[in-house]
Protein backbone atom coordinates (compact mmCIF):
# COMPACT_ATOMS: atom_id res chain seq x y z
CA UNK A 1 0.00 0.00 0.00
CA UNK A 2 1.36 3.28 -1.01
CA UNK A 3 2.43 5.80 2.05
CA UNK A 4 1.69 9.74 1.08
CA UNK A 5 3.55 12.81 2.10
CA UNK A 6 0.75 15.77 2.31
CA UNK A 7 1.74 19.74 2.74
CA UNK A 8 -1.54 21.38 4.84
CA UNK A 9 -2.85 24.55 6.39
CA UNK A 10 -5.10 24.93 9.15
CA UNK A 11 -6.99 27.40 11.57
CA UNK A 12 -5.87 26.84 14.52
CA UNK A 13 -8.65 28.66 16.57
CA UNK A 14 -11.32 25.53 15.36
CA UNK A 15 -9.05 23.33 17.26
CA UNK A 16 -7.62 22.34 20.75
CA UNK A 17 -4.55 21.48 18.83
CA UNK A 18 -2.94 19.25 16.14
CA UNK A 19 -2.86 15.58 18.55
CA UNK A 20 -4.98 13.64 19.25
CA UNK A 21 -7.07 13.50 22.10
CA UNK A 22 -9.03 11.46 24.49
CA UNK A 23 -11.38 14.24 26.25
CA UNK A 24 -12.37 15.51 22.71
CA UNK A 25 -12.97 15.15 18.92
CA UNK A 26 -12.10 18.45 18.44
CA UNK A 27 -8.27 18.27 16.99
CA UNK A 28 -6.57 18.01 13.54
CA UNK A 29 -5.29 14.94 13.32
CA UNK A 30 -8.59 13.58 14.27
CA UNK A 31 -10.07 15.90 11.98
CA UNK A 32 -8.05 14.87 8.99
CA UNK A 33 -8.54 10.77 10.31
CA UNK A 34 -12.29 11.10 10.10
CA UNK A 35 -11.91 12.69 6.52
CA UNK A 36 -9.85 9.96 5.82
CA UNK A 37 -12.50 6.93 6.68
CA UNK A 38 -15.61 8.65 4.85
CA UNK A 39 -13.06 7.64 1.94
CA UNK A 40 -12.59 4.27 3.07
CA UNK A 41 -9.18 4.92 4.08
CA UNK A 42 -8.95 3.37 7.81
CA UNK A 43 -5.35 4.70 8.49
CA UNK A 44 -3.60 6.95 11.55
CA UNK A 45 -1.45 9.76 10.56
CA UNK A 46 1.95 10.94 11.54
CA UNK A 47 2.76 14.80 11.66
CA UNK A 48 5.95 16.46 11.69
CA UNK A 49 4.99 18.21 14.91
CA UNK A 50 2.58 19.08 17.04
CA UNK A 51 1.03 22.69 17.42
CA UNK A 52 -0.77 23.50 20.49
CA UNK A 53 -4.60 24.67 20.87
CA UNK A 54 -5.18 27.88 18.65
CA UNK A 55 -1.41 27.52 16.75
CA UNK A 56 -2.06 28.14 13.36
CA UNK A 57 0.19 26.36 10.44
CA UNK A 58 0.41 27.53 6.98
CA UNK A 59 2.50 24.28 5.84
CA UNK A 60 2.18 21.57 8.54
CA UNK A 61 3.42 18.02 6.71
CA UNK A 62 1.94 14.84 7.53
CA UNK A 63 2.51 11.29 6.20
CA UNK A 64 -0.25 8.11 6.01
CA UNK A 65 -0.94 4.99 4.07
CA UNK A 66 -3.92 4.81 1.54
CA UNK A 67 -5.03 1.12 -0.14
CA UNK A 68 -4.07 1.10 -3.58
CA UNK A 69 -7.03 2.08 -5.48
CA UNK A 70 -6.44 5.77 -3.94
CA UNK A 71 -3.74 6.14 -7.15
CA UNK A 72 -5.64 9.41 -8.13
CA UNK A 73 -4.07 11.71 -6.17
CA UNK A 74 -5.55 14.47 -7.59
CA UNK A 75 -9.28 13.23 -6.90
CA UNK A 76 -8.28 12.61 -3.32
CA UNK A 77 -7.18 15.76 -2.65
CA UNK A 78 -10.10 17.31 -3.96
CA UNK A 79 -12.61 15.09 -2.15
CA UNK A 80 -11.05 15.31 1.56
CA UNK A 81 -10.86 19.68 0.90
CA UNK A 82 -14.66 19.04 0.28
CA UNK A 83 -14.92 17.32 3.48
CA UNK A 84 -12.35 19.32 5.59
CA UNK A 85 -13.57 22.69 7.58
CA UNK A 86 -10.68 25.21 8.68
CA UNK A 87 -8.21 22.09 7.33
CA UNK A 88 -7.22 22.37 3.54
CA UNK A 89 -4.65 20.01 1.74
CA UNK A 90 -1.92 21.79 -0.50
CA UNK A 91 0.00 19.46 -1.97
CA UNK A 92 -0.07 15.36 -1.85
CA UNK A 93 2.58 12.97 -3.58
CA UNK A 94 3.58 9.83 -2.74
CA UNK A 95 6.67 8.84 -1.06
CA UNK A 96 8.50 5.87 0.03
CA UNK A 97 7.53 3.31 2.55
CA UNK A 98 10.55 4.42 4.93
CA UNK A 99 9.52 8.42 5.15
CA UNK A 100 8.43 9.63 8.49
CA UNK A 101 7.22 13.64 8.72
CA UNK A 102 8.41 13.80 12.05
CA UNK A 103 11.88 11.87 12.20
CA UNK A 104 12.71 12.65 8.42
CA UNK A 105 12.30 16.70 9.08
CA UNK A 106 15.44 18.60 8.71
CA UNK A 107 14.54 22.26 9.90
CA UNK A 108 11.26 23.45 11.23
CA UNK A 109 10.56 26.87 10.72
CA UNK A 110 7.84 29.13 12.92
CA UNK A 111 6.70 32.50 12.38
CA UNK A 112 5.06 34.72 15.00
CA UNK A 113 2.79 37.46 13.85
CA UNK A 114 1.46 40.77 15.85
CA UNK A 115 0.17 44.32 16.05
CA UNK A 116 1.45 47.02 18.18
CA UNK A 117 -2.31 48.41 18.16
CA UNK A 118 -5.38 46.27 18.39
CA UNK A 119 -6.29 44.30 15.80
CA UNK A 120 -9.51 44.08 13.47
CA UNK A 121 -12.23 41.65 13.96
CA UNK A 122 -11.07 39.98 10.92
CA UNK A 123 -7.26 40.00 12.42
CA UNK A 124 -7.80 39.16 16.14
CA UNK A 125 -7.89 35.12 15.70
CA UNK A 126 -4.74 35.29 13.69
CA UNK A 127 -2.49 38.23 15.26
CA UNK A 128 -1.78 38.75 18.28
CA UNK A 129 -1.06 42.23 19.95
CA UNK A 130 1.55 43.41 22.01
CA UNK A 131 2.07 47.17 23.73
CA UNK A 132 5.42 49.27 22.05
CA UNK A 133 8.85 48.16 22.01
CA UNK A 134 12.03 48.54 21.46
CA UNK A 135 12.94 46.52 17.95
CA UNK A 136 16.87 46.35 18.41
CA UNK A 137 16.09 44.85 21.82
CA UNK A 138 14.05 42.30 20.71
CA UNK A 139 16.25 41.66 17.97
CA UNK A 140 19.29 41.47 20.90
CA UNK A 141 16.88 38.46 22.71
CA UNK A 142 16.36 36.79 20.05
CA UNK A 143 20.20 36.25 18.71
CA UNK A 144 20.67 35.14 22.41
CA UNK A 145 18.44 31.85 21.78
CA UNK A 146 20.93 31.19 18.49
CA UNK A 147 23.00 28.02 18.66
CA UNK A 148 22.39 25.04 20.88
CA UNK A 149 20.85 24.97 23.92
CA UNK A 150 19.25 22.92 26.72
CA UNK A 151 16.09 24.16 26.59
CA UNK A 152 14.49 22.29 29.58
CA UNK A 153 12.79 25.92 31.43
CA UNK A 154 11.41 27.07 27.88
CA UNK A 155 8.68 24.45 28.18
CA UNK A 156 6.13 23.46 29.55
CA UNK A 157 6.17 20.86 32.24
CA UNK A 158 4.92 17.58 31.77
CA UNK A 159 6.83 17.37 28.71
CA UNK A 160 8.36 14.21 27.46
CA UNK A 161 11.21 13.71 25.44
CA UNK A 162 14.43 11.79 25.08
CA UNK A 163 16.13 15.00 25.38
CA UNK A 164 15.34 18.72 25.90
CA UNK A 165 18.17 20.13 23.58
CA UNK A 166 17.52 22.05 20.06
CA UNK A 167 19.48 23.59 17.97
CA UNK A 168 18.38 27.01 16.60
CA UNK A 169 19.59 27.95 13.45
CA UNK A 170 18.35 31.69 12.85
CA UNK A 171 16.10 33.61 15.05
CA UNK A 172 15.57 36.54 14.08
CA UNK A 173 12.73 40.08 13.62
CA UNK A 174 11.09 41.74 10.77
CA UNK A 175 8.03 44.79 10.20
CA UNK A 176 6.49 45.09 7.31
CA UNK A 177 4.03 48.06 7.57
CA UNK A 178 2.21 47.91 10.50
CA UNK A 179 2.78 43.94 10.79
CA UNK A 180 5.29 42.45 13.29
CA UNK A 181 7.24 39.46 12.31
CA UNK A 182 9.21 37.09 14.56
CA UNK A 183 11.04 33.82 13.00
CA UNK A 184 12.37 30.94 14.32
CA UNK A 185 14.85 28.17 12.36
CA UNK A 186 15.54 24.90 14.39
CA UNK A 187 16.13 21.32 14.11
CA UNK A 188 12.96 21.11 16.71
CA UNK A 189 11.29 22.46 19.39
CA UNK A 190 9.78 21.54 22.72
CA UNK A 191 5.79 22.09 23.76
CA UNK A 192 5.47 25.97 24.05
CA UNK A 193 8.91 26.47 23.61
CA UNK A 194 8.52 28.89 20.87
CA UNK A 195 5.83 30.93 22.73
CA UNK A 196 7.93 30.78 25.68
CA UNK A 197 10.45 32.23 24.07
CA UNK A 198 8.40 34.99 22.44
CA UNK A 199 7.12 36.06 25.51
CA UNK A 200 10.60 36.75 27.71
CA UNK A 201 12.11 38.37 24.74
CA UNK A 202 9.35 40.90 24.00
CA UNK A 203 9.26 41.49 27.92
CA UNK A 204 12.98 42.11 27.30
CA UNK A 205 12.01 44.66 24.65
CA UNK A 206 9.32 46.29 26.68
CA UNK A 207 11.99 47.10 29.45
CA UNK A 208 10.28 44.58 32.36
CA UNK A 209 13.31 42.04 31.86
CA UNK A 210 17.03 42.01 31.15
CA UNK A 211 19.61 39.76 29.13
CA UNK A 212 21.01 38.41 32.27
CA UNK A 213 17.24 37.49 33.26
CA UNK A 214 16.99 35.67 29.92
CA UNK A 215 20.84 33.93 29.99
CA UNK A 216 19.90 32.64 33.09
CA UNK A 217 16.68 30.87 31.66
CA UNK A 218 18.24 29.86 28.99
CA UNK A 219 21.38 28.18 30.92
CA UNK A 220 18.52 26.47 33.39
CA UNK A 221 19.74 28.45 36.31
CA UNK A 222 16.89 29.79 37.14
CA UNK A 223 13.47 30.28 35.97
CA UNK A 224 12.32 33.66 35.38
CA UNK A 225 9.23 33.43 33.54
CA UNK A 226 6.72 30.57 32.09
CA UNK A 227 4.41 32.84 30.78
CA UNK A 228 3.74 32.17 26.74
CA UNK A 229 2.90 34.26 24.16
CA UNK A 230 -0.57 34.35 22.32
CA UNK A 231 -1.58 31.55 20.30
CA UNK A 232 -3.39 33.23 17.44
CA UNK A 233 0.25 34.97 16.46
CA UNK A 234 1.71 31.21 15.57
CA UNK A 235 2.66 29.42 12.78
CA UNK A 236 4.27 26.93 11.64
CA UNK A 237 5.29 28.38 8.47
CA UNK A 238 7.61 25.47 6.69
CA UNK A 239 9.32 21.93 7.80
CA UNK A 240 12.24 21.32 5.47
CA UNK A 241 13.41 17.47 4.73
CA UNK A 242 16.88 16.47 2.84
CA UNK A 243 17.11 16.90 -0.69
CA UNK A 244 17.28 13.56 -2.46
CA UNK A 245 19.93 12.49 -4.93
CA UNK A 246 19.85 11.42 -7.94
CA UNK A 247 22.04 8.50 -9.06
Amino acid sequence: MPKLKATIEYKGNAFFGFQRQKHTQKTITTAIENALKQLNIDTRINGSGRTDAGVHASNQVIDFIVPPYWSDLKKLKCSLNKLLDDVYFKHLVEVDMAFHSRFHAKKRIYRYVFKTRLPNVFEKDFIAYYNAFDPQKLQEALSIFQGKHDFSLFCKTGSVTHSNIREIYKAHYKVRENYHYIYFEANGFLRAQVRMMVDIAMKYAQGEYSKQDIKSQLNCQKKISTKLAPPQGLYLARVVYPIKKNN
